[in-house]
């Protein structure tokens, strides 16, 4: 299991750790419409994850615009999701205020469904692990990283390269 801490301080993952050649888990969170969103419902497109604590923060707002950059020169058969704990109104909110277009931002806050299916559920926070993950047009996980500390920023270059390698 990845180890992580937040704000320096030890959390514990709920869930399993997801590692490169496996199958993505499926999980169901929610659109800003509150419509149901699953890995099954990309089938077919290469998936970029992106998961933070809650969208409000700093490093969490430049994660989330960072790649919504980058989906310019991602193309057309990769969808980006955005996946924190934050309600749908709120990630409508907030992608409206920053002129978010290109991501897709779900909410994990129902029940946990990403959080627990990749590991990223912190159970002291009932907040999402900062990682991130790329998901290939068969499914199986190209790419994973679990930041080891939660505030801080991931490789954007490594998953951007890894998602350019499969478009």
């Amino acid at each position: 299991m990845a180890k992580i801490t937040f704000k320096n301080n030890p959390v514990t993952l709920l869930g399993n750790e997801v590692k490169v050649g496996e199958q993505a888990p499926d999980f169901t969170v929610l659109a800003n419409d509150l419509s149901p969103v699953t890995l099954a419902d990309s089938q077919g497109k290469v998936r970029l994850i992106s998961v933070v604590p809650s969208l409000d923060t700093g490093v969490c707002d430049a994660q989330t615009r960072k790649f919504n950059e980058a989906a310019a020169e991602l193309g057309d058969n990769v969808i980006i999701y955005t996946v924190s704990v934050d309600l749908p109104f709120a990630q409508k909110r907030w992608c409206g205020a920053a002129g978010i277009d290109a991501v897709q931002t779900v909410s994990d806050h129902r029940d946990l469904s990403f959080g627990k299916a990749y590991g990223v559920a912190i159970e002291e926070l009932r907040l999402l692990a900062r990682a991130v993950f790329v998901v290939d047009t068969q499914g199986k996980v190209t790419y994973a990283e679990y930041v080891k500390e939660a505030t801080d920023h991931p490789n954007y270059d490594a998953a951007i390269e890894a998602v350019k390698a499969l478009a």
